[in-house]
């Protein structure tokens, strides 16, 4: 009798362990991992030569070698993000950490506009709420890919909301974690473009 009410209290804290929002520190990486793509193989900081390029003619990363849509609708290919460090900010709609991270990441992309890719990438909800969050945060100066079945959030091995994976120009993961307030994201930023 005890194991039957011990389960269920068992996965819900698992549960709450894979869907609370995050406040962990980051970790950074050197070897691109945490970036891999689920079943494109090899590293991600590897140009793939059928591929073609991106933005200006950069080679694209494996791990860029993706589309998406955008919470409004619109078609995102990650293609033309190569060539440029890249900030890919994971969030719910739902999350406090992330809506208290909007503000700095917004920023982040303003202050760094031309330099720097910034991309929300939305999940752990539906559409619309994901479209709420973009316009009551005043984020929507950058694009924010729509995940709702975690297609992109599963490529980057994220498993928590208000999470951050930072790529170099070449894809290569050189960061990823949580940053409360998104406090630090400028001064990674600055590191890749300075």
């Amino acid at each position: 009798m005890r194991a039957r009410t011990l389960l269920p209290a068992t996965l819900a804290a698992a549960l709450l362990t894979l869907t609370a929002c995050g406040s962990g520190e980051g970790s950074t990486s050197g070897s691109g991992a945490g970036a891999a793509p689920t079943s494109e193989a090899s590293s991600p900081a590897q140009p793939a030569a059928s591929n073609g390029s991106g933005a200006e003619g950069a080679q694209v990363p494996k791990v860029l070698n993706f589309s998406a849509t955008t919470v409004d609708g619109k078609p995102f290919d990650a293609k033309m993000l190569a060539g440029k460090p890249t900030v890919l900010w994971f969030w719910a709609p739902w999350c406090p950490t992330c809506k208290g991270q909007a503000a700095e990441t917004a920023k982040v992309a303003a202050d760094n506009a031309g330099k720097v890719n910034v991309v929300g990438v939305a999940g752990l909800d539906k559409n619309a709420a994901m479209r709420d969050f973009v316009a009551d945060t005043g984020t929507g100066s950058f694009p924010h890919v729509s995940d709702e079945n975690g297609e992109v959030w599963k490529r980057f091995e994220v498993t928590q909301q208000s999470h951050y994976v930072i790529l170099d120009k070449t894809g290569k993961t050189v960061y990823e974690g949580v940053l409360p307030g998104g406090k630090g994201l400028a001064d990674k930023v600055a590191g890749l473009t300075g």
